[in-house]
């Protein structure tokens, strides 16, 4: 059932997750009541989210969160604070006591990681600012949902009547845990994967049983097994096997998690299915539209471009399976019912199911929304000083990416004056090329063309690779009345066309000039390697 409801949602470009998550409510006592809660179906979801959390940690790159400056941190804490803050007061408005609601409340403010990086892959999006900018928020709300996890299970061990001393031992506990785990980091784990590396099986048991063992001696100091998991995921990641080792876990993840939700299936329960519904669509809304627009919001405080923020905000329009995990934790603690770990998962299916459409088509409806959101922007302040502030310059360029770099790197080299345009701060500040002065900017700014020298600039640049912008950018130009030479650049044949036709002086296609290129170079070395072997051949006849 899970392998044809898996079909079905790829069919319909959904995540596996909406699918498992249907099937075991479909399997439980709900529906045919197949599957219902036993050990054997438990410890094996529970092994599966312990090797969730352990890749989580595998992949835990800090450097990513640093590289994108403080609107990962700002934007990951800021809506997390956001839909917490309100999603605990709707959850009392609708009626939930103060341990429900402030469940249901920080269920709501986390986002699926997996599902997320997933779909920005497949629209190769993950390099781009917005794709970045995501996958750095979303690290900080892991961070944030495994320190819940560690104050959760803090507050549901019992401490006797000394609340104080209780917690005094917890916090000991965690510091020994945490010790324990940087000796091992430092001393013993880099030494033992040299030789365990040597075999790839050998690899993947010695991940699998260490994530499980920090995870049942995290459970046996008092905290959850998750929180262990994810430790020994972190402890890992500096090493150099931890492509290698998540690669082949990733399998069996999938596997096992399958199991996480036949185990929640099974537990669910829809006694007053009604009510359930209409609270679920309460919070589906608010999930899908309050955690897009305050991501907007935030980043537009910072100052950059609505788009940026608009896509970057859809990623975070569904709660995640971390969702899930944590309702399944307040439930085994006590602190929750089966009737509302059922309403987080009916909340899990509408936004995860919703959200996919949304960041799949997030292009198409920013263009429906385009003249709403522009009254966000704030990007003007960021603009450039008018007339003479760049200098005389030969070129001005559009992208800072890897192609755009490299560009501008061989053009500065070769003697050119450039005035690169960017929309990532980071890219701006960091160019240091001479005679190259980089601002900030985006190229869909009719606004920002106003304050560059345009009828001093005998080239204008665009070395970013889709069409809708160059588009936009071939429009402004027109517009200005520019008169120099236009260069763009295309991935695709047809989108090459499309901007040949729409006027384009000249447009640039790396890839195809890439394989023009490599196929040449290959082409002289099989050559030279064939005449060098039919000389070699010679040479042993004549002898």
């Amino acid at each position: 059932m899970a392998a044809a409801a898996g079909l079905l949602a790829t069919r319909l470009r959904q995540p596996l997750i909406v699918a498992f998550l249907g099937v075991g409510i479909a399997v439980g006592p709900v529906g045919t009541g197949w599957v219902v809660a036993d050990g054997t179906i438990e410890l094996l979801a529970r092994m599966g989210i312990a090797i969730l959390l352990f890749l989580v940690g595998l992949r835990l790159d800090l450097h990513l969160v640093r590289s994108t400056g403080p609107v990962a941190l700002a934007t990951g804490l800021g809506q997390v604070l956001f839909t917490s803050v309100f999603g605990f007061l709707i959850a009392l408005a609708l009626g939930m006591d103060t341990v429900t609601a402030l469940y249901v409340a920080v269920a709501l403010t986390f986002s699926s990681t997996i599902i997320i990086v997933k779909l920005l892959s497949d629209k190769r999006e993950l390099d781009e600012l917005h794709g970045r900018i995501a996958v750095g928020f979303l690290i900080v709300q892991d961070i944030v949902v495994v320190l819940v996890m560690i104050a959760l299970t803090a507050v549901g061990q019992p401490t006797g009547d000394n609340l104080a001393l209780g917690i005094g031992s917890m916090v000991l506990k965690g510091l020994g845990l945490l010790v324990g785990i940087g000796l091992l980091m430092r001393y013993v784990l880099p030494r033992l994967l040299h030789h365990v590396a040597r075999s790839q099986e050998l690899l993947v048991l010695f991940g699998v049983a260490y994530a499980v063992s920090i995870a049942a001696l995290s459970e046996w100091l008092g905290f959850s097994s998750e929180v262990g998991a994810f430790l020994a995921g972190v402890s890992l990641a500096p090493t150099a096997y931890r492509d290698a080792l998540g690669a082949r876990l990733v399998s069996l993840r999938d596997f096992l998690l399958l199991f996480f939700f036949l185990d929640l299936g099974s537990r669910l329960e829809f006694g007053n299915a009604a009510q359930q519904i209409s609270e679920a669509a309460v919070f589906s809304v608010f999930v899908l539209v309050g955690n897009p627009l305050i991501v907007v919001l935030i980043m537009a405080a910072l100052r950059y471009p609505v788009r940026v923020g608009f896509l970057a905000g859809l990623t975070v329009a569904q709660i995640s399976e971390f969702s899930l995990i944590l309702a399944a934790l307040g439930l085994s603690l006590g602190h929750i019912t089966n009737a509302t770990v059922s309403l987080i998962t009916v909340v899990g299916l509408i936004t995860i199911g919703g959200s996919t459409y949304l960041i799949m088509y997030s292009h198409q409806i920013y263009e429906r929304l385009d003249r709403l959101l522009s009254r966000m922007d704030r990007t003007h302040t960021r603009h450039p000083e008018p007339a003479d502030a760049a200098g005389d310059v030969d070129v001005i360029l559009y992208g800072l990416g890897r192609f755009g770099s490299h560009l501008v790197s061989r053009l500065s080299d070769t003697g050119h004056r450039i005035l690169a345009v960017d929309f990532d701060p980071h890219r701006v500040a960091n160019t240091e090329h001479g005679g190259v002065t980089a601002v900030f900017g985006t190229a869909e700014d009719v606004h920002l063309l106003e304050g560059l020298p345009l009828s001093r600039v005998p080239y204008v640049i665009s070395a970013i690779p889709t069409r809708e912008i160059n588009m936009t950018l071939l429009h402004n130009l027109r517009h200005h009345r520019y008169a120099g030479t236009v260069v763009l650049t295309a991935h695709t044949l047809h989108d090459a066309d499309q901007l040949r036709d729409a006027g384009a002086d000249m447009v640039i296609e790396p890839f195809a000039t890439a394989a023009s290129a490599t196929s040449d170079a290959l082409h002289d070395l099989l050559t030279a390697d064939r005449n060098g072997r039919r000389e070699q051949d010679h040479g042993d006849d004549q002898a």
